[in-house]
């Protein structure tokens, strides 16, 4: 396809969205036919002045609506549609991979994942099992039905996993939850309306924004720096366009890793006060960190929802999260989270509770930590004169790229070497003209240290080759 070039001057939404509508429409105007291929994502974005990660993302959505088939390497095909419905047929032999966002779920089997932070294996299974063993031993009948109660210790678990820094929750506040994400996204389904504005950072856990404009709530963006949020742009924000709620990282940002400061903490709360701005506190990486600063809970307790889990500590799989309420708010999360995900699991309820109190949570958090830390060893012997942010227990770095990389560009390479990683475009929680020219990466998905110095190795390559190393994927 050489002649081929979308209008994406008109649309709703952020670019890459307004870019896959125009290709379904010229798919359904017989502009694009089926076996059509489209341009390589890099001439593509050339033409349209944007990023290649745009396109990337763009294509992605495409793909899941099942209009296009292909991946990185063999280009990007027009799939054609069954006679019934209009629908894209669905070959039993074809293999386009699912995407979520700008990342695959399934990682070909020869390739590197550095696209993910999950907790390593550092062998939980086994705590995991014997639990899970005593659970349906000990409660058969509530396993055989929905969950309908909320025992005091799951509350209780919650309050011992989000203390931290002097800082102790009420029991009564706590909603246990499937994970920080469904967490997140309850309290802003409780707390604001459809049309209400949640305050984003640029660069920031992108899915929640995406959740958000899904449920009706429109995404704002916010100015940071190394320190965190910037609170004079967070005024200037809040006095112009009046978001609702604001969601924050402010320990271990993901993915820059700043640590907002004591001070600056303080500030947010002071100007979320004056404009009666809600606030959500992803401690979800601080669980992991030594930092001493207190929490923004501490200045902000009416208005603040804390949230924390399981999921880079001790397991992903498990589920398990809380969310700490103002308490005028409980009520209305706890609903909201049953609406929003079909009610808490007692399985995950009670194995998440039972992890934390019998102080397994705790020992498994420690190996953890320690694979993290020997990981990291190996990137700051690896990436040794490059400019790389990285913190003790964490597992990922914000890798800055040398000229003349492009995110995305760098992206598509590490994956023909067999490392996928995460670009910046998958942080982007809005359209912002911001370019940080940096990826992230994940080191705790490899299950051996071998496989995570490979990909290290890889990823060297690249940056010592540059460009000229690199003959950009049709």
């Amino acid at each position: 396809m050489t002649n081929w070039l979308p209008d994406i001057g008109t649309g709703d939404g952020p670019i890459y969205v307004r870019l896959a509508d125009r290709i379904e429409q010229d798919i359904s105007a017989g502009l694009l036919a089926a076996g059509a291929r489209l341009p390589p994502q890099r001439d593509l974005a050339y033409d349209l002045g944007v990023t290649v990660g745009t396109v990337g993302r763009a294509y992605a959505l495409m793909r899941e609506r099942g209009l296009l088939s292909g991946e990185v390497g063999r280009g990007t095909y027009v799939r054609g549609r069954s006679v019934e419905g209009g629908r894209a047929s669905t070959p039993a032999s074809d293999e386009s991979p699912l995407t979520d966002g700008t990342r695959l779920y399934d990682a070909p089997a020869e390739k590197l994942r550095f696209d993910s932070t999950a907790a390593p294996d550092v062998g939980q299974s086994d705590e995991i099992r014997a639990l899970l063993g005593a659970i349906e031993r000990e409660h058969p009948a509530e396993l055989a039905s929905y969950t309908r109660r909320f025992p005091q210790t799951w509350s209780a678990a919650g309050v011992s996993w989000l203390a931290r820094n002097g800082f102790r929750p009420s029991p009564e506040c706590i909603v246990p939850t499937l994970g920080v994400h469904a967490g997140v996204m309850a309290a802003i389904s409780a707390a604001t309306a459809p049309g209400d504005g949640i305050a984003f950072e640029h660069v920031t856990y992108s899915q929640l924004a995406r959740g958000t404009r899904l449920i009706g709530r429109r995404t704002m963006l916010v100015a940071s720096d190394e320190e965190g949020v910037i609170p004079e742009d967070f005024e200037r924000l809040c006095a112009q366009r009046h978001p609702k709620m604001a969601f924050l990282m402010p320990t271990a940002q993901n993915p820059t890793l700043s640590i907002m400061p004591e001070a600056r903490r303080r500030q947010i709360a002071a100007i979320a006060a004056r404009h009666n701005v809600l606030l959500v506190e992803d401690d979800l990486y601080g669980a992991l960190t030594d930092d001493p600063t207190p929490l923004l809970t501490t200045f902000a307790p009416d208005r603040t929802f804390l949230v924390g889990g399981l999921s880079k500590s001790v397991a992903a799989g498990v589920r398990g999260g809380w969310v700490l309420c103002p308490p005028h708010f409980t009520d209305r999360v706890r609903i909201a989270h049953k609406m929003t995900t079909g009610g808490m699991p007692f399985m995950l309820a009670e194995l998440g509770a039972r992890l934390v109190l019998s102080g397994a949570a705790a020992a498994i958090r420690k190996r953890t930590i320690g694979e993290i830390n020997a990981r990291l060893a190996l990137a700051r012997e690896a990436l040794d004169g490059f400019d790389v942010v990285a913190r003790p227990n964490i597992p990922f770095l914000w890798l800055a790229l040398p000229e003349p990389w492009l995110s995305g560009t760098f992206k598509n390479a590490a994956f023909e070497q067999g490392v996928l990683i995460d670009d910046e475009d998958e942080f982007k929680a809005g359209r912002t003209e911001q370019v940080f020219h940096r990826a992230r990466l994940g080191i705790s998905a490899p299950r051996r240290r071998e496989e995570v110095a490979r990909g290290l190795a890889v990823i060297r390559d690249l940056l010592d080759g540059g460009r000229a190393g690199y003959d950009s994927f049709g």
